[in-house]
């Protein structure tokens, strides 16, 4: 028969076509020679039949190419559908385009009666790309489904968690607290800021204090507003108002003049001030109904001169604060290396009575206040944001973080006073005069265990029967 030129080829060449699908001998007793860098060098006489080398090359590396898309695709279409949701699908209409331009390339090299011999090799890739289309159009029917039904299940879930909260949030406020109560297990929220007016002496009296008479007597309404000089420091005057609706009108007020306070830390319990006397460390006492000063004595190892006052709150080393609980003063000494002191206070002759040392740093607090007996300092977030981060309970002892968010109108809090009569923040915010409500998370009443100090248990009780009607 005819033959074609001898052709030298390379040993893993040779093994190619040694392996090549259809044809188990090709070739038989093949002489070779190996030359200097030994390469071996054979002569193979091909027939006409077989594949050109050239095209079984190109033939090849398109089925690698065709293989590389189609595992590429559907990767992407696995990745795509273990991601979690999102507002972005997969792009099937893409992997759709690629996969049909793979399956003509592959008809075009079947039309191709050169290749006839490699037909077996084609069909097998003509089967992949059409199986690879089909999956792939199961997958973007199925995920298309799936997607709706896990949506419609996160609605569901998400309405579930909606109403849970709703209602835990309505077993934890539970109804309003009567005034002075302490049935609850601590401050839960504050509201939103309610801005009432600005103080009396204007806008250049930016530091200052006010809020209600403290004390334990329900049916009082007294109201006080006292802003410092313009210095920020010296308090020489303050107003009573008799009620609310005076205070919003400023109508129906006392007004009364006094030259000895220092700072914005004055608070009023039961008709009476108290503050820091002007540049000592001695605590104050003025009845307001007479604006005298009663009594006046030191605050043991207190620091003054400010000393260690508030974040961004001059003069006040010295901070009251009254509440269910009684009279309270809140200070550093230099003995606590400025941590916030908590002490309650005879409100007959101002002797502290007990004293809690905490572990925070006064000057890195903005300020604090105690209902129920429980110190909650306030640290700033923000110009437009405070935190109050830290309790201590002066009943047991124990000091816990929280993170409660507390809005404001303008920078700086300056005087700050809790009422139990109203459940109340009143904060002297820049020389504006503001209020928070306070919600505190009510108790869950457990039925008590009933406990025998006998040896024996007792004969049941049966009540008597009575007739129905």
């Amino acid at each position: 028969s005819k033959m074609q030129p001898a052709l030298a080829l390379t040993v893993p060449l040779l093994l190619l076509l040694l392996v090549l699908p259809g044809q188990p001998q090709l070739v038989k007793s093949v002489p070779g020679s190996e030359d200097e860098d030994g390469l071996c060098h054979c002569i193979v006489h091909l027939s006409n039949n077989l594949i050109p080398l050239k095209q079984l090359e190109q033939l090849q590396s398109i089925a690698q190419e065709l293989m590389d898309k189609y595992n590429q695709g559907l990767s992407r279409v696995r990745n795509c559908l273990s991601m979690p949701r999102t507002r972005e699908t997969p792009n099937y209409s893409l992997l759709h385009l690629e996969l049909e331009g793979a399956r003509k390339l592959v008809d075009q090299l079947m039309a191709k009666g050169e290749v006839c011999e490699a037909e077996n090799l084609l069909s097998q890739l003509q089967s992949q790309v059409a199986n690879a289309s089909l999956t792939l159009k199961l997958l973007a029917d199925s995920d298309q489904r799936s997607l709706c039904a896990f949506r419609q299940k996160v609605d569901v879930l998400e309405g579930r968690l909606s109403e849970c909260e709703r209602t835990k949030r309505q077993e934890d406020s539970g109804p309003p607290l009567p005034p002075g109560s302490c049935a609850h297990r601590g401050l839960q929220k504050v509201s939103r800021p309610f801005v009432v007016q600005l103080n009396w002496r204007g806008s250049s009296h930016k530091a200052g204090v006010w809020g209600r008479d403290s004390g334990p007597n329900p049916d009082s309404s007294l109201y006080w507003v006292a802003p410092l000089s313009s210095d920020d420091r010296y308090f020489d005057s303050y107003r009573l108002y008799k009620s609310y609706d005076d205070l919003v009108l400023m109508k129906n007020y006392k007004e009364w003049t006094m030259g000895y306070g220092d700072g914005s830390g004055n608070t009023v319990y039961e008709n009476f001030m108290y503050f820091n006397y002007y540049g000592t460390h001695d605590i104050a006492k003025v009845n307001l109904s007479s604006n005298t000063l009663v009594l006046q004595r030191p605050l043991p190892s207190a620091t003054h001169n400010n000393r260690f006052s508030y974040a961004g709150v001059s003069w006040k080393d010295i901070d009251f604060a009254g509440d269910e609980k009684g009279l309270w003063v809140l200070y550093a000494t230099e003995e606590s290396k400025g941590n916030l002191v908590v002490s309650r206070l005879n409100t007959s002759n101002l002797e502290v009575e007990k004293t809690w040392h905490t572990s925070q740093f006064k000057p890195a607090l903005s300020g604090a206040f105690m209902a129920c007996g429980v110190l909650y300092a306030i640290r700033p977030l923000s110009t437009r944001q405070e935190e109050i981060f830290y309790a201590f309970d002066t009943t047991t002892g124990r000091e816990h973080h929280l993170s409660i968010l507390l809005d404001k109108m303008l920078e700086t809090l300056h005087g700050i006073n809790y009422s139990p009569l109203d459940h109340k923040l009143y904060v002297y915010n820049d020389g504006y005069l503001v209020y928070y409500d306070l919600s505190f998370r009510t108790l869950k009443h457990r039925p008590a265990r009933k406990v025998s100090w006998l040896s024996t248990e007792p004969n049941p009780v049966i009540p008597n029967k009575t007739s129905r009607p």
